[in-house]
């Protein structure tokens, strides 16, 4: 049986680019210490925030190999790698899981394609994830976000028949619905299928409900904020984990608000003094000096100064 990732919560890292929208590696290297240092279990690299679908092939084991490397580095070989290797086709894909354990990721997690999908019936859906984890040299999660496969949103049946697979160890629910995770997570333990929020505003929720954690974008901006909620939670203190959730749901939606991929990489840059605003089109730039006047900036401050203090 494969091996699921530990409970924890994990980040979707933002890939920081040059001006001239090459990867702009210093500030990357950064993140990605930032981000260990303030003790996520892994980081997830092209999740949708690092901007997956905007790279080449080459450019996505230079993401993975740079993360890698970089906590390897710095003593932190511990934390996991976990790459988005999802694409259009199944021989793409089964490409992309095998380049991602060269690279040095310990999981893979693949999003369903959805550029034709009236023809992902549940039978695809299911045939497509079983060739490709049959084929993944490491194991294999599947990432159910509808938000970028077309409105293709994967049920808990679809997602339970799949979690069946000897090599198919959890999923990312990104769509954020807590029943749907809290009826995985009441058939399958945790040792053998992990379930994750994919949204930190339903982080609390997530774990209450028998999850093995998050994995989501606000990570990229208060690590240790999410490790305090966890703590809290690990120590049976709730309604201070419930107070704090509180917060972060608000400061979650901010994010999203701002200008999502491109409101992180703003936010990151003003408060922790590394990387810049560049996007890739059709993305947009936020600019920093627009966070400051921005109605939703407040919920996210308040957090960054807790973040900076922990």
């Amino acid at each position: 049986m494969a091996k699921t990732p530990p409970p924890g919560y994990y980040v979707p890292a933002v890939l920081f680019f040059q001006d001239n929208e090459e990867i702009d590696v210093p500030a990357y290297k950064a993140h990605i210490l930032r981000l260990a240092q303030g003790g996520v279990t892994g980081i997830l690299v092209q999740g949708s925030n690092g901007e997956a679908q905007h790279l080449s092939h080459d450019e996505r084991k230079q993401a993975i190999k740079l993360a890698r490397d970089t906590l390897n580095e710095n003593g932190f070989q511990n934390v996991l790698i976990l790459a988005g290797t999802g694409a259009q086709s199944t021989r793409e894909t089964k490409k992309l899981c095998v380049d991602a354990m060269e690279a040095g990721a310990t999981h893979v997690l693949v999003l369903t394609p959805s550029t034709w999908a009236p023809q992902m019936t549940v039978e695809n859906i299911l045939r497509f994830h079983r060739e490709v984890a049959d084929a993944s040299p490491i194991p294999y999660m599947i990432y159910n976000f509808p938000v970028v496969t077309a409105g293709i949103d994967l049920d808990s049946d679809t997602i339970a028949t799949l979690a069946e697979h000897p090599n198919i160890v959890g999923t990312k629910l990104s769509c954020g619905n807590v029943g749907k995770l809290h009826r995985l997570t009441s058939r399958f333990p945790s040792s053998q299928f992990a379930v994750f929020a994919g949204k930190s505003e339903v982080f609390l929720h997530g774990l209450l409900s028998g999850g093995a954690g998050t994995i989501a974008a606000l990570v990229n901006i208060v690590p240790k904020v999410h490790g305090h909620i966890y703590k809290l939670y690990s120590e049976g203190k709730i309604a201070e984990a419930m107070e704090l959730q509180g917060k972060i749901g608000h400061a979650d939606w901010a994010a999203q608000k701002i200008g999502g991929i491109g409101g992180i990489k703003a936010i990151v840059s003003k408060n922790f003094g590394y990387g810049g605003i560049a996007v890739r089109g059709p993305l947009k730039q936020v600019l920093l000096d627009s966070l400051q006047s921005n109605q939703y900036y407040p919920p996210l401050e308040e957090l960054i100064v807790l973040e900076k203090s922990l």
